[in-house]
């Protein structure tokens, strides 16, 4: 159902570390951000994607839809600021979809 939040569904997953192409300490301070992602959202698609198919597939997505570029060409830039509307129809023509922004409590910028 389109604006259901899809987040930490049953079964709970098990993550397991990827072998990074970096050096092991880089790897333990940044893997931590891919386990919670799996975790929260993967889990929600845990009979379609196991976790090698879920970031292979979210890679995929990440380069056909550059957000940070789609922003620049309606001239939006890191720094300034906008309404929430200006943000949301210039990600949605990327995405033909609407997108799931949300206001961070208690800072000036979007998620």
């Amino acid at each position: 159902k389109q604006g259901t939040l899809l987040q930490n569904c049953k079964p709970k997953l098990k993550y397991v570390n990827f072998k990074l192409k970096f050096d092991e300490d880089y790897g333990k301070d940044e893997q931590p951000l891919w386990q919670y992602q799996y975790l929260k959202h993967g889990s929600c698609c845990q009979k379609m994607y196991n976790q090698n198919a879920y970031f292979s597939l979210a890679l995929r997505l990440k380069d056909r839809f550059d957000i940070l570029r789609t922003l620049q060409l309606h001239q939006i830039f890191p720094g300034s600021s906008y309404t929430f509307k200006e943000i949301f129809d210039a990600v949605k023509t990327a995405t033909q979809m609407d997108p799931d922004l949300k206001c961070t409590k208690g800072a000036p910028e979007l998620k």
